[in-house]
């Protein structure tokens, strides 16, 4: 949930019913479309709703304005991130390192890149929209996620936890973002899982100690 102090981008009504979830949908869509077709600064919440297929009062029905809308766009997109990553890492607790690893990082390039046009429009609605406290929210969110699974590593500890994870979260996104901003090579794009698994786990095992064998174990 987003931090209290950014009230003017609160959508105006959640949908409650399955024909309001499938309008807002729409809206949604159509965004991206207008996002693709015309750009950040050419966007109007009446492009939005020609595209949608909705007048525009039922479009301000939900979203009093295009900020609130842009914000309900960027929060779609990062909470179905958070929700891969956070499936991704529960389901290796009390895994080695290396399967962690590759378990989050095939789960956040397939999210990330499922559709590359989209995530990189909405990097440019990030920096345009005033929610520093939200995308700290959700980074904070990210990184408990994948510290809660690194504590549970059947073959590692670490002394500080917490920075490991601090850096882990770096260098997974790094390399995305620079994906996304056209920054990398193309022969990148094929191999990016595989290069990316080498730099976190390589990492990650150079920082951790072996964990000490259970008695029952022994």
């Amino acid at each position: 949930m987003r931090p209290d102090s950014e009230p003017a981008l609160d959508a105006r009504k959640l949908p409650r019913q399955a024909r309001s979830q499938a309008t807002v949908d729409a809206i949604f869509d159509a965004t991206i479309q207008v996002l693709l077709a015309e750009g950040l600064q050419r966007l109007t919440t009446i492009r939005v709703a020609e595209r949608a297929g909705v007048s525009v009062g039922t479009l301000y029905q939900y979203f009093p304005q295009k900020q609130a809308l842009l914000f309900a766009v960027l929060q779609r997109h990062l909470e179905r991130v958070l929700k891969t990553l956070t499936e991704a890492a529960e389901s290796v607790h009390h895994q080695p390192l290396s399967t962690m690893v590759e378990s989050i990082v095939t789960a956040y390039v397939r999210v990330k890149t499922a559709n590359l046009d989209e995530s990189r429009a909405l990097y440019a609605v990030a920096a345009e929209l005033d929610a520093p406290g939200y995308v700290r929210d959700v980074q904070a969110r990210n990184r408990a996620v994948l510290e809660a699974m690194l504590k549970t590593a059947a073959d590692a500890q670490f002394d500080d936890v917490a920075t490991v994870t601090f850096m882990l979260s770096g260098a997974l996104t790094g390399p995305l973002r620079l994906l996304l901003e056209g920054g990398a090579p193309k022969t990148t794009h094929r191999k990016l899982c595989e290069q990316l698994t080498s730099l976190c786990l390589g990492y990650l095992e150079r920082e951790a100690r072996p964990k000490p064998r259970s008695k029952r174990a022994l």
